[in-house]
């Protein structure tokens, strides 16, 4: 008899439940599975807000909690701007991130040779770029203590124990001995001493794993040479809020951020799998959002928590060989592209997989 495997969705807000809809079809069309799967549905962010009062609550927890991995679309939106930050939707997933210490964040930066004409980026810059970028996720400046805002002044605090930073440079570490044995490190070293802690944690680390070419670099020119020569890079380990900003910057590279999945896994690799996109509430319900980078994101789940590679890459097929029939969401269109809906794309995607 099969073992089955749990599955909690929570669409969220915007073009959450759009891009949701879409990696729940490419799992119901997935074959031949040593598994069985069973989804769940509940709500999170700005939705939760409207029904229950409150961005995360202790039900969706509970849930989380029991479930083998987690989808989520994205929340957050104008309409919950004026509330405090302890009740605003983004409350929600940093609760869901820091409850279920999903502390290592995987945000792979690929870029697909049949719409590498939709980068910023010239062709040389981008071709086989293949990239990823380690962010810690439930420490740093995010959650740091004390924080506080007036009228008069505001300030928050970035702190760092050396076991939290200890644990994600490991992650990277190992990440890297199964790519390319490469690594940089970014910090703030010149100026922040959490920064100087940071460097000293990864420097320990590297003893341990003397075939990996460890660099330093100060994050205002990573920023600089994630634009100027991204190929030199393979994987990237940072702060929370470093890695936030430079993953964004790397999404733009593979021509859209409707194209980068991401994995935030626990020490057990569960994980919480969701599109490095926001909620984008100025286009949700019109039927344009990319789904891929959710769909790609349910290949992340296959391969890290439910240690299924293979079923990752026939889903990460599966996107290219729709894209390579010239199909394309809007904002990945190029010259010639047969522009499709967003559950047009997810059936497409979804048929190749079955």
């Amino acid at each position: 008899m099969k073992p089955t495997k749990k599955i909690l969705i929570l669409p969220g807000d915007g073009v959450g439940p759009e891009v949701c809809e879409e990696a729940v079809k490419v799992l119901k069309s997935l074959s031949n599975l040593n598994f069985n799967l069973e989804l769940d549905f509940d709500l999170i962010g700005g939705a939760s807000i409207d029904k229950y009062k409150s961005p995360l609550t202790s039900e969706v927890i509970k849930k989380a909690n029991s479930s083998d991995s987690i989808i989520l679309g994205a929340v957050g939106g104008k309409k919950w701007d004026d509330l405090s930050p302890s009740e605003k939707p983004e409350k929600g997933l940093l609760d869901l991130r820091s409850k279920l210490n999903f502390f290592a964040n995987l945000r792979p930066a690929i870029s697909f040779k049949e719409i590498i004409h939709s980068s910023s980026l010239k062709e040389e810059k981008i071709k086989d770029l293949d990239l990823l970028i380690v962010r810690e996720l439930t420490s740093g400046i995010y959650f740091g203590e004390p924080r506080e805002k007036n009228n008069k002044f505001a300030f928050n605090t970035m702190i760092y124990k050396s076991s939290e930073i200890e644990r994600i440079v490991e992650v990277a570490f190992k990440s890297a001995m199964e790519r390319s044995k490469k690594l940089c490190s970014v910090d703030k070293a010149n100026v922040l001493e959490v920064s100087q802690l940071w460097r000293e944690v990864v420097d320990k680390k590297s003893i341990l794993y003397p075939e990996v070419d460890v660099e330093h670099m100060l994050v205002d020119n990573a920023a600089m040479q994630l634009v100027r020569d991204p190929k030199q890079f393979d994987v990237i380990v940072s702060s929370n809020l470093f890695g936030d900003i430079l993953s964004d910057i790397s999404a733009m590279l593979t021509g859209s951020i409707g194209m980068l999945p991401s994995a935030s896994l626990n020490e057990n690799l569960k994980g919480l799998y969701e599109p490095v996109h926001g909620s984008a509430p100025d286009i949700a319900g019109q039927g344009i959002v990319n789904p891929i980078a959710t769909i790609l994101s349910v290949g992340m789940l296959m391969k890290y928590s439910f240690g299924e590679p293979l079923i990752s890459e026939k889903i990460h097929s599966a996107v290219k060989k729709v894209l390579s029939e010239g199909f394309a969401t809007k904002d990945i269109a190029q010259k010639n592209s047969i522009i499709v809906s967003t559950s047009e794309m997810g059936d497409k995607i979804a048929n190749y997989v079955s």
